[in-house]
């Protein structure tokens, strides 16, 4: 009986899901374009006095994010390994408006840190309103060239793990002030391309977690998700970088200055639809039309790309952020090797990292369920 109900509805679902669509479609692109011009004018959130904690905010998307903030008079957490371009972006950010700013050198992937990064936005704020992540690590390498697997734990450990930990921690906070968590996702996590196999999965792992949070958190936090299709980047030209003081390192998007174009773009977009309350905002929309196309004739979608990708030519492979759009710093011999070609050689052993661990005089409990009073802590304050 299950087997004939399945027959059925393999036959008919399909097209009465299209005749559906066809006809609901106008009416509920009217009842979204009514939403969007309503809570732009009405209901967008006024950011003045309100806590902004920034992950990956040294470079790319995160300092641009930053300045899009500091534009609205918010209080500003921006939290990254490397202190001293935090500074950099934490002076402009007060020019452009920033009503107050801090800046904590933290790794993401580290729950300690995590905790302890957020314990000090709230222990000198007293709230937090939003909280943005963005760090991210990108790669162009084809699974089956790979040498070393120790680079697969790493990959994960940024794009998810670096999210979901200082979302855990936020969580009590972000409840208090019905705040927002802000993803920064990609399209690829639903659009599969070569060489980013292992990106593809950790983002599409990320919006799976976040779309799955939405649902338990029943409004009380709201949740925006940013996802981007190729805004530029590096990742094409084959580019492998070593940093001074590591055995190995890799040029993360959070690493990579940012200096307008398409990515400065896209925070715009990114704020303003957090302020909106927007459950998604992507860069560019026409993308959405992939996904139909991979939902109703996949095959379409296979040999499209099979078609625009045959004349790519040599393999090239590397490691490098994706999505940032600006070049790389080459002008240190110390931090420059060229991959033109073959698979790449990672590490024996995970890469370490150069930037020193924050400066924290108490150690927070963990995920307190309100705000703690600690001794004073060490911020550094611009």
């Amino acid at each position: 009986m299950v087997d004939l109900l399945n027959s059925v509805m393999n036959l008919v679902a399909p097209p009465a899901t299209m005749v559906v669509m066809a006809f609901a479609w106008p009416l509920l692109s009217f009842i979204s374009f009514s939403e969007r011009v309503y809570n732009s004018y009405f209901a967008t959130e006024n950011m003045e006095d309100k806590v902004v904690v920034i992950t990956g905010a040294s470079s790319a998307i995160g300092e641009q994010i930053a300045y899009e903030y500091a534009k609205r008079g918010a209080n500003l957490v921006l939290v990254a390994r490397r202190e001293q371009r935090l500074r950099v972006v934490s002076n402009k950010a007060k020019e452009i408006g920033a009503n107050h700013v801090i800046i904590i050198a933290a790794d993401v992937i580290k729950e300690d840190d995590c905790c302890r990064f957020i314990t000090q936005a709230v222990n000198y704020y007293g709230r937090v309103d939003h909280l943005v992540n963005t760090a991210s690590l990108g790669h162009t390498f084809y699974f089956e060239e790979v040498s070393d697997t120790t680079v697969f734990p790493h990959l994960l450990d940024i794009n998810f793990w670096g999210n979901v930990y200082p979302t855990y921690v936020a969580l009590p906070y972000l409840h208090q002030t019905n705040g927002r968590i802000v993803v920064n996702a990609s399209v690829e996590n639903w659009l599969p391309l070569p060489r980013m196999s292992l990106y593809s999965a950790a983002k599409a792992a990320l919006v799976n977690f976040y779309e799955t949070l939405r649902f338990e958190l029943n409004g009380d936090v709201g949740i925006t998700i940013a996802t981007h299709g190729w805004i530029g980047s590096e990742m094409s030209r084959g580019k492998f970088m070593l940093e001074e003081g590591a055995e190995m390192q890799w040029k993360e998007e959070r690493e990579v200055p940012a200096n307008g174009g398409p990515l400065e773009e896209f925070a715009k977009m990114i704020v303003a639809g957090a302020c909106r309350g927007d459950a998604y905002v992507k860069f560019p929309n026409w993308y959405d039309v992939f996904l139909l196309y991979r939902v109703f004739t996949p095959n379409v979608l296979r040999w499209t790309f099979k078609l625009l990708l045959s004349t790519e030519g040599t393999r090239r492979s590397s490691l490098v952020g994706v999505g940032s759009g600006m070049p790389v710093d080459e002008s240190s011999s110390q931090m420059k090797l060229m991959l033109e070609g073959g698979p790449p050689r990672f590490p024996a052993s995970p890469p370490r990292y150069t930037a020193s661990p924050p400066h924290y005089t108490a150690s927070p409990p963990r995920y307190p369920a309100s705000p703690p009073r600690f001794a004073q802590f060490n911020i550094q304050e611009l």
